[in-house]
Order: structure tokens, then C-alpha cells, then sequence
């Protein structure tokens, strides 16, 4: 009996200047994956690096597009026909600025919702019926440009919690891998709650004079 084959794609931009930026949390996540699994050698293939991986009974294919975020498709493109993968085993892994910082969202199918690299792979597949993991990534509060916010590095209070979001969207990833779309959706579309901190006393005086 045959190995069953599937390809995570993150999405991101190539280069220093792109590393750890916003736009960049599809190759964060793809990256944590491939160590989560021992991975560490990369291939430079289809215009992409390319890195192989065994989970369970699944074979993965990590895929990270070199073609900067606008001709993402291309690179996928290349590395489903080769590989012979449908698009039911395809999942893309990227930003979201509709989604509050730190959530994670799984679907199946839709449009774009803006995010150009997603846009380019629908474009080059035909198709929008793959796999979506989307890193809520937040809209700027202070007026800029989202093409700016997106391109731009992580708040310091971002980045430290960022390492628990990206190996919670890792997690999501294996789940889809193993159990499907349907069963990762259930689990892990759940919205963020906030922490709960003790109201101080200098606080609990303030609230009550507002």
C-alpha cells in the first residue's frame, strides 16, 4: 500500500529583510513544523525550498514559495503536479488582518480575502478548493497602511507570545494531516479568550471613578 502524499505550503516573502515580519508567519509556521518533525535539510526545488517529512502514516511535502508573495502559485503549482497531489491534500498555511492577533482559523474553499498570495494560487491551480490555515495577524490601530503593517516586524509584546501561536497553528497543521480538514476545524476554530488577571485595588478604584 502506497504512502499517502500531502503538501503544506507557508507563505511568505524571501530574503533577511522579510524574516519575521507579519507577512512572513505562513514560513514560520511551515519552518517550526519541519523541526517539530526532525526535518532540517532543505532542497532548493519548483522555485521553492522544499523540505520532505513523516508524520504518522502520511507523507508531508513542506513547501515555502522563493518567489516572493505575489507569484506564490507558481511554486505550488509545480511542486502538487509533481508530487500528483489533488487538491483535497493541499493546505496553505498565511496571514490574516481580519482575524485578531494570535486566533487560528481552518477552512475549506473561498476566495482570497485580499492576501495576494493566496490570489496567485488560485489563480495558477484554477481552483480556490484547497485547504486554508489563516494566522490572525490583526489590522494596524494606528492609521497605517496595512501593506506597510504586513510588511512590517511584530510589536515586542507580539513576539513574545508569538512562539505559543505558531506551534498551536503547527498543531492544527499535523491534526488536518492525520485527521482531516472537518476534525481540525472543530478543534481548533475556537476564538481566543482573554486572560483573566486579578483587578487591583488602585484599578478597582479607577473603574469606579469613570
Amino acid at each position: 500500500m502506497s504512502q499517502e502524499i500531502k503538501v503544506i505550503v507557508g507563505l511568505g516573502n524571501p530574503g533577511p529583510r522579510y524574516a519575521r515580519t507579519r507577512h512572513n508567519v505562513g514560513f514560520l509556521v511551515v519552518d517550526a513544523l519541519a523541526r517539530r518533525l526532525g526535518v532540517d535539510r532543505w532542497l532548493n526545488r519548483f522555485e521553492a525550498e522544499i523540505a520532505l517529512a513523516e508524520a504518522g502514516s502520511v507523507r508531508l511535502i513542506l513547501v515555502k514559495p522563493m518567489t516572493f508573495m505575489n507569484l506564490s502559485g507558481r511554486a505550488v503549482r509545480q511542486a502538487i503536479a509533481w508530487y500528483r497531489v489533488p487538491l483535497d491534500r493541499l493546505l496553505v498555511v498565511y496571514d490574516d488582518v481580519d482575524l485578531p492577533f494570535g486566533s487560528i482559523r481552518l477552512r475549506l474553499g473561498g476566495s482570497s480575502g485580499g492576501h495576494h498570495g493566496v490570489e496567485s494560487i488560485i489563480a495558477a491551480l484554477g481552483s480556490d478548493r484547497f485547504a486554508r490555515l489563516r494566522i490572525g495577524i490583526g489590522r494596524p490601530s494606528d492609521g497605517r497602511d496595512v501593506t506597510a503593517y504586513v510588511l512590517s516586524r511584530f510589536r515586542p509584546e507580539e513576539e513574545s507570545a508569538l512562539a505559543g501561536i505558531v506551534e498551536r497553528a503547527v498543531d492544527a497543521a499535523l491534526t488536518w494531516s492525520q485527521e482531516g480538514i472537518v476534525r481540525a476545524m472543530n478543534r481548533f476554530n475556537r476564538p481566543i479568550r482573554p486572560e483573566r488577571r486579578p483587578v487591583t485595588r488602585t484599578e478597582d478604584d479607577a473603574a469606579h471613578a469613570e
